[in-house]
């Protein structure tokens, strides 16, 4: 039994246990029937059976250990109080600590739990940590984004202000880049008034000279100016001789037609000659029209107003060369077959007429020149001086006071008043002269008058045919 008692476990509060249980024996000293009662009551306890509620969850001491102890606190056999205390001091400790093993385990489990929590914990705030470190760091990149956006919107804005002032630069500089282009097409061999670049080059020189004019600042640009202008000079020298050589051409093909219609050189108001005349010649110069448009388009400059009034005199020569001979010859012949009044009738008639187709011709080619008289000067002025010329010297013959009168009617009311008011600005070129013509005619009918005053009325001396009354009266009227 001392061999089963020396296995028990030992610790402090055996110890304290049984040096109570000593003290208690020795102050309180019990009988023999009160040993035999408690171990009696020891056995009692001993096999109390184990709590319901603590079956299903017991300890986990391990079956082999619980029933060694069982065995051995079965085995034991107590012969005093003091054993009784020891053996009931370590059988209470037993339990205890049987009954913590539980709550110990339990206890572990909460800690393993609960270290597993804080691992939890700790991982969620190192989650939360690099979440915010993403959240800082996504801050950052955002920032720098919107900076890059910034940059490139300004870097945008920057470009398009560049190109635009690259643009506006090369703009510029176009015009003295035309230099080159203008010049290598203007001394090209193919180049000519036809050509169909002709005119937009011409205009494209234009625009360059008046752009270099307006910005005399520019570096070199008196040299561009300077070298602008001699291929102005040179195109429009080319336009002068292309519409000679085209006048000259159209010129030549009418002669040709007149000679071989064989109706020669008279009738130029008639249908065979006026279209001869006027419709052939239209069309042999119609590739001209282009070019007189354009050129009166700019009249408002000097250099092609210049080259415009050329174009006109130009013009009126060649219609002056082909009409001139007709013209002359038809007056001619008024004046070999009609007296005076009737002579200046019909020749102020005609004249009018192959003026009003002359206007007509010219108002084609020229349409914004038309209204200005003045331009159709050179071919005006001679077809009228050639009538005043046949009649002036008749006039100055003539000595009868009622023709004189009859001639101022005839230029004042019909000729002035009539047809040159009813054929408006195509006949207005004739005004000057038949004015003239008209003054000559006053001057010599009152010139007449007053001789006739002086020498028929003033020193009038009655004959016996004067004093013949009614035989003169009746004679004159015979006669009439």
């Amino acid at each position: 039994m001392a061999t089963k008692q020396a296995t028990l476990p030992r610790s402090g509060a055996f110890s304290k246990g049984y040096n109570f249980a000593y003290a208690w024996e020795k102050n309180a000293p019990v009988t023999e029937e009160q040993n035999a009662a408690i171990s009696a009551l020891s056995h009692a306890v001993a096999e109390r059976p184990f709590p319901v509620n603590l079956e299903d969850g017991g300890t986990a001491v391990p079956e082999k250990e619980s029933a060694l102890e069982e065995a051995g606190a079965m085995d034991a056999v107590l012969v005093n109080t003091h054993q009784f205390y020891k053996w009931f001091a370590e059988l209470e400790s037993a339990m205890k600590s049987e009954t913590e093993e539980k709550y110990r385990l339990y206890e572990s489990t909460l800690e393993e739990r609960v270290n597993t929590c804080d691992g939890i914990l700790q991982q969620v705030d190192d989650t939360q940590n690099l979440f915010e470190e993403l959240q800082s760091l996504h801050s950052s990149v955002a920032i720098k984004t919107q900076t890059l956006h910034d940059a490139c919107d300004q870097l945008l804005v920057e470009k398009q202000r560049l190109i635009g002032f690259a643009e506006a630069l090369r703009s510029r500089l176009n015009y003295f880049d035309e230099l080159e282009n203008a010049s290598t097409s203007f001394y090209s061999q193919t180049m000519n008034i036809g050509n169909e670049q002709f005119l937009p080059l011409l205009k494209r020189l234009d625009d360059c000279i008046l752009y270099v004019e307006n910005n005399p600042l520019y570096a070199e640009s008196a040299v561009y100016l300077v070298k602008f202008r001699q291929l102005q000079s040179r195109a429009l020298g080319m336009i002068r001789s292309h519409v000679l050589s085209t006048l000259k051409a159209a010129s030549s093909q009418v002669q040709a037609a007149i000679r071989g219609s064989g109706s020669g050189k008279n009738a130029v108001t008639e249908g065979v000659e006026a279209s001869l005349i006027y419709v052939r010649f239209k069309a042999a110069a119609g590739e001209l029209k282009p070019v007189f448009n354009e050129i009166e388009s700019r009249s408002s400059k000097k250099e092609y107003a210049q080259v415009l009034s050329e174009c006109h005199s130009l013009f009126c020569e060649q219609r002056l060369y082909l009409i001139r001979g007709m013209v002359q010859q038809r007056i001619s012949e008024f004046a070999k077959k009609e007296a005076l009044p009737s002579f200046t009738r019909s020749g102020c008639a005609y004249l009018m007429e192959a003026c009003q187709f002359e206007h007509q011709l010219f108002a084609h080619f020229f349409p914004a020149s038309a209204s200005d008289v003045s331009s159709m000067a050179p071919l005006m002025d001679p077809l009228c001086t050639h009538l005043y010329d046949t009649l002036r010297p008749r006039l100055i013959y003539e000595g009868n006071i009622d023709s004189l009168c009859e001639l101022v009617d005839i230029l004042k009311a019909e000729v002035l008043g009539e047809q040159l008011s009813r054929r408006g600005k195509s006949a207005a070129g004739l005004r000057p002269i038949l004015q003239r013509i008209l003054a000559d005619v006053l001057e010599r009918l009152a010139f007449c008058a007053r001789t006739h005053i002086r020498e028929g009325i003033a020193n009038f001396r009655p004959s016996d045919e004067d004093l013949d009354y009614p035989g003169k009266l009746e004679r004159s009227t015979i006669s009439s």
